[in-house]
């Protein structure tokens, strides 16, 4: 298994990775809470990962901190009808310690505000991990600075932003409404990471 990757960031998405290790490239899915922290490319980088073997696939998933890590490989093996890509927009709308207080609250509504979970998942997240959480250790990771975010033309902000969304889920119109939003809300300098929360907040 394959529990961490450190090398160097060749290219990076809201939603993936792309890393030089070992004279390899990896594809590593990412969550935006932790695409939002990622170094320039060129720039050294190490990622907690979770691979996913399937019979006619297999995936990485990349992580900022272990936690994280754990969170995900938890919600992926012991919640029945949840995939790492539902996972992987569940820890994309809400940071790791707002996620763990919502299920240990039992707030289902807030939960199922995630696409592609419904009410009844929610309650079955709930229901499956809240006896689950208690070994989870939080740090507070440094927040990236605006100025160390990608920056690049508005409109491939706004379509890499929609893409993102896509990929979380949502249907191109739905997608791209809420991007439209969010950058009328936020203004043209905001980040497309940025663009992303404030879209599924």
């Amino acid at each position: 298994m394959i529990v961490l990757i450190e090398g160097t960031l060749l290219k990076a998405s809201p939603i993936s990775a792309t890393i030089s290790a070992g004279g390899l490239g990896y594809a590593v899915n990412v969550p935006v809470t932790t695409a939002e922290k990622l170094p320039k490319n060129g720039e050294p980088v190490s990622l907690h990962t979770h691979a996913v073997y399937r019979e006619d696939s297999q995936a990485l998933y990349g992580f900022w901190t272990e936690d994280e890590r754990d969170f995900f490989a938890l919600v992926v093996e012991k919640v029945s009808g949840v995939g790492p890509k539902v996972a992987i927009s569940l820890m994309s709308k809400l940071p790791l310690a707002d996620l763990i207080a919502a299920i240990s609250a039992e707030n289902a509504p807030l939960l199922a505000k995630t696409p592609g979970i419904g009410k009844k998942t929610a309650e079955r997240i709930i229901i499956e991990l809240k006896d689950k959480l208690a070994g989870f250790l939080f740090a507070v990771s440094p927040q990236p600075r605006e100025s160390d975010l990608p920056s690049s033309a508005d409109a491939n902000k706004t379509e890499d932003a929609v893409l993102a969304l896509q990929a979380l889920g949502y249907k191109q119109s739905d997608a791209q409404k809420a991007i439209a939003k969010a950058m009328d809300a936020l203004g043209p300098n905001t980040s497309t990471e940025a663009l992303i929360k404030s879209a599924l907040g």
